[in-house]
């Protein structure tokens, strides 16, 4: 099976089970070095005329160097796979080969890492990043409930370039 480009109009999917609840792959990198994290935050809408994506990536992340040294990611979904996305999002890439380790398999859709197991891919291209900030919290308890130790996410919207599915 092989990727095929789709139009956006024609994307079915729900976001809130796709990320929330299934997670999702976010992967940069380059020919010689890749890593990737898994996430369950994130969202897909559309910001200032363009359809965007965001992503949620704490500091201590190494996938979030890859990320931050590169234009654009990848986003991928897949039909199960939980066990192995559970691996590589607990899973440091500075410790471990965790991408040989779970027998997934790096390809590249525009020169942008992605991986041959997954069903949907979305390429995007990053417009913005912000750290969230202790200060912005309007209901106080989120801060202390997801940042007890203070690593506060970094945000990045991103527009996507293009959609991939597995035909």
């Amino acid at each position: 099976m092989t990727f095929q480009k789709i139009d956006i109009k024609d994307l079915n999917m729900n976001a809130f089970q796709a990320i929330g609840k299934d997670w999702m792959l976010i992967t940069a990198g380059d020919q010689s070095d890749v890593n990737t994290m898994t996430a369950s935050w994130g969202g897909i809408g559309v910001l200032w005329g363009t359809d965007v994506v965001t992503a949620y990536i704490r500091p201590q992340r190494y996938t979030k160097e890859f990320v931050d040294q590169q234009k654009c990611f990848s986003l991928s979904f897949f039909d199960g796979h939980k066990k192995e996305l559970g691996v590589l999002g607990s899973v440091s890439g500075r410790d471990a080969n965790k991408i040989k380790d779970v027998d997934f398999h790096i390809t590249y859709l525009e020169d942008v890492p992605t991986f041959e197991e997954a069903h949907l891919v979305f390429i995007v291209e990053k417009l913005y990043e912000d750290t969230i900030k202790p200060e912005c919290f309007l209901d106080r308890s989120l801060d202390t409930r997801w940042y007890p130790d203070k690593d506060y996410h970094t945000m990045y919207v991103a527009k996507i370039k293009s959609i991939y599915k597995k035909q």
